[in-house]
């Protein structure tokens, strides 16, 4: 068997068990065939997750049918302001030991999981927020000087409620950076609802099956890296994210408009890794501009900050990000 073969092969293995997870993830939830594929997408290259939408949407659920897809460690964090980070990440206790000793021990805390659900992640204050930066970037937890590894495979699957913004607090500019996908979680339409109350008002429950564990994630993530990222693919990358950066060199004159803040390069991080899942999707194991163009949106909305003319005439995130897609060429012309 050729290299290429053997490529091929393994790209429909991957495609073969991506499927597998996805249809036992679809027999608990009806529709958001999109925010599944995110939330996959995140899982199989190692990235965070921040799911977006209004209650009663099945994000929760979501998020406890993955873990148990996949047989892995759950915990769910419900925040609210009063949450402090000893909460999240685990605190100091004073022990004693049998012989009438007093000792510290630390006591970990819900993070210390391989799924974390953080669930309305925007009601806890700033401060209870950045205690989770160094757990999403590095998977470690550092307290009273000593430093703990997570278990991997470990993600964040954080949800917020766009509606209601009495006594939540905005994500860090910083900590939103660390989530790899945003997805925006819709409505349900006739037929979905419609399936929503079979499902759910009969005596008989469906209960999903286990097919993949920790160890075969951990293996697919190597593998999502081992594809092949073209060198124009990955120029057209770099275009995309800084066409975000205001008077840069790159930048449209949407950019400049309402645009204040662009994306970092983890944006262009994402958008190489995201397109390395849907290659491997598609049977390749080499990056595509298409490829790209389908990530773009959930992997940038989070990450550019618009100025005060774009709020004053409602301009959202994904409206000037369609417009960078559509005029960013794919070949560097100038260049």
């Amino acid at each position: 068997m050729s290299t290429a073969e053997a490529m091929e092969q393994r790209a429909r293995q991957f495609a073969d068990r991506y499927a597998a997870v996805r249809e036992q993830i679809s027999r608990v939830i009806v529709g958001h065939e999109e925010v599944i594929h995110g939330v996959l997408t995140c899982l199989f290259v190692g990235g965070h997750c921040l799911l977006e939408g209004v209650p009663g949407l099945g994000k929760t659920l979501l998020v406890r049918t993955l873990a148990q897809v996949l047989d892995l460690e759950f915990s769910r964090i419900q925040f609210t302001p009063d949450l402090m980070p000893a909460d999240i990440l685990g605190t100091n206790m004073v022990m004693e030991s049998p012989d009438g000793k007093r000792f510290f021990q630390f006591q970990k805390g819900p993070i210390f999981t391989q799924i974390c659900l953080a669930d309305e992640i925007n009601r806890a204050t700033p401060k209870t927020q950045s205690a989770m930066l160094e757990t999403m970037q590095e998977g470690t937890v550092t307290a009273a000087g000593t430093r703990y590894e997570l278990k991997k495979p470990f993600l964040v699957m954080a949800t917020q409620n766009p509606i209601e913004q009495e006594g939540t607090y905005p994500l860090p500019e910083a900590q939103l950076d660390r989530f790899f996908f945003k997805l925006l979680v819709g409505y349900s339409n006739r037929q979905q609802v419609a399936a929503i109350i079979e499902r759910t008002t009969q005596s008989q429950t469906v209960q999903p099956a286990k097919v993949m564990d920790g160890d075969e994630i951990l293996q697919w993530q190597a593998m999502v890296r081992e594809v092949i990222l073209a060198q124009h693919v990955q120029d057209y990358i770099v275009r995309l994210v800084l066409a975000t950066h205001p008077d840069g060199q790159f930048a449209l004159p949407i950019t400049n408009q309402f645009v204040r803040w662009g994306a970092s390069p983890r944006a262009a991080q994402t958008l190489a890794l995201a397109g390395k899942v849907r290659a491997l999707l598609d049977g390749r194991y080499n990056v595509s501009f298409e490829d790209v163009r389908r990530v773009y949106l959930p992997a940038m909305r989070h990450r550019i900050i618009l100025n005060f003319e774009a709020q004053a005439e409602g301009i959202e995130p994904d409206q000037v990000l369609l417009e960078l897609l559509e005029k960013v060429p794919e070949k560097d012309t100038a260049g």
